[in-house]
């Protein structure tokens, strides 16, 4: 688990039982599950469950990405966004068809809660990486209407930050050199995140 530098970090119980509610509200959807365990419930009526902050659900399947949505404003508490954000994930990422029943059990599920994203200021594309941090940092660019970020998580699949940044120009419809050729905003922030223990 990679946590962020806020000094109101969440627990390792907080984040586990923010995954287990992130399965249920799936299995809740996809199955009609039964009621969710009590002592899970109670963990999410803590207070720092109930602040404002960015999440967001990423599912992996044998290895490989099956979903993954979240929000980059903090407009609805922690416990609220992870249930929003499992269902668009299992059910509205539009890059892939809706998880069916028999796919549960083969669903890693994983929650990030995410740092408010800060302005990065720099002068041209080395200065750009120079300034970010491998493994720690989220990116956000937008240009225009285009508009894209990558979690911490991803750094691991990438090369190395010219790759990263490539890849992301292109998730955002840009050119992939964009970074290099263009003055884009960029923003970062760092995330906690907590994986379903198999």
């Amino acid at each position: 688990m990679k946590k962020s530098k806020s000094s109101k970090n969440l627990t390792q119980k907080q984040g586990q039982a923010l995954v287990a509610f992130a399965r249920h509200s799936i299995q809740e959807r996809v199955t009609r599950s039964p009621e969710m365990d009590e002592t899970i419930s109670e963990i999410l009526q803590d207070q720092r469950l109930q602040e404002k902050q960015c999440t967001f659900v990423t599912l992996h399947q044998d290895g490989q990405l099956r979903g993954c949505i979240g929000t980059l404003t903090a407009s609805e508490s922690i416990v609220e966004g992870v249930k929003r954000n499992s269902l668009n994930a299992a059910l509205h990422d539009h890059r892939f068809s809706p998880v069916k029943p028999e796919e549960l059990d083969s669903i890693v599920i994983e929650v990030s809660v995410l740092t408010d994203p800060a302005p990065v200021e720099y002068s041209d594309g080395a200065d750009l990486l120079a300034k970010l941090r491998p493994g720690v940092d989220g990116v956000i660019i937008r240009q225009g209407a285009a508009r894209a970020t990558f979690l911490p998580q991803v750094w691991d699949q990438l090369s190395g930050p010219e790759e990263f940044l490539t890849h992301l120009c292109l998730k955002a419809g840009l050119a992939g050199d964009a970074w290099q050729t263009s003055k884009i905003e960029v923003l970062i922030y760092q995330v906690q995140y907590f994986e379903e223990k198999k």
